[in-house]
């Protein structure tokens, strides 16, 4: 896929990966660029780099992600890319005393923002892109969605699930010309990364959002469906597959690790 010309939606726009989405598309030709985010100010900032248009949305609420959509649609025209891209880095506990946690609140925020909006997005935009031919789903997931996150139950769980609709929403709608890609970086120079204790994701070379957004681009072009702008993740998957108990204690190692780190702090 080529965005040149095209309309794209980005949530999570107004901030790290999202932003620099935004500013890629735009780069690159895009005919629109819209910014949905709970931040409006900056929605409606980087919108104004962009020559683009902004929509405060809580992607949590299906119906701010439909009215995302109506209004798009309405305004620009039919929209070819979804950029599913917010996110949230809530509930992480170095010490993981307890994987259950203590309430269900880090769970069900985690799993509306990680794994329903996804869905609200298809819901609302597959009949369109039936109707008129086919388009394309970005899914921002993580490389947690394929390994883990040592530190954060809900996180990973919520960032698997996430992999497994995309999986289901390509291989479900491939005959109706509806494209997904699900990117899945590592450690990127956000404000999220720096908001959570370190980790894994933290020592393994951490990239800044605009190579982020340069990958895509090239994962867009080629209709990759993984998209994997840290390369040894593709390595870490298949040490996993091959001997999942071996994978297994060696995240319990790193668990450890930091369980004795933090304990000292």
């Amino acid at each position: 896929m080529q965005v040149t010309g095209k309309v794209v939606v980005v949530t999570g726009g107004a901030n790290g990966i999202g932003k620099a989405l935004c500013e890629a598309f735009h780069k690159a030709g895009a005919a629109k660029v819209v910014v949905a985010d709970m931040d409006a100010a900056n929605a409606r900032a980087v919108a104004a780099t962009v020559d683009g248009a902004a929509f405060r949305c809580d992607v949590a609420q299906e119906k701010e992600i439909a009215h995302v959509i109506e209004e798009t649609e309405r305004q620009f025209g039919p929209i070819d890319l979804f950029c599913s891209n917010a996110g949230i880095g809530g509930g992480f506990d170095p010490m993981s005393v307890n994987a259950g946690g203590a309430s269900d609140e880090p769970w069900q925020r985690s799993w509306a923002i990680h794994v329903m909006a996804h869905v609200y997005a298809a819901r609302h935009l597959i009949p369109r892109m039936k109707a008129r031919g086919g388009g394309y789903f970005l899914n921002t997931i993580s490389a947690a969605g394929l390994l883990s996150q040592v530190g954060s139950p809900a996180y990973s769980t919520t960032k698997h699930a996430a992999v497994g609709f995309a999986e289901n929403l390509a291989i479900s709608h491939k005959s109706d010309n509806i494209k997904v890609s699900i990117l899945c970086p590592q450690g990127v120079d956000t404000n999220m990364l720096r908001s959570i204790p370190k980790g894994p994701q933290s020592g393994d070379g951490d990239l800044t959002p605009e190579q982020v957004a340069k990958d895509v681009l090239a994962g867009l072009e080629q209709e990759t469906f993984l998209i994997l702008p840290h390369p040894q993740v593709l390595g870490y998957m298949r040490k996993k597959t091959e001997n999942y108990d071996r994978w297994i204690g060696g995240m319990a190692k790193i668990q450890a690790k930091m369980r004795e780190e933090f304990g000292t702090k």
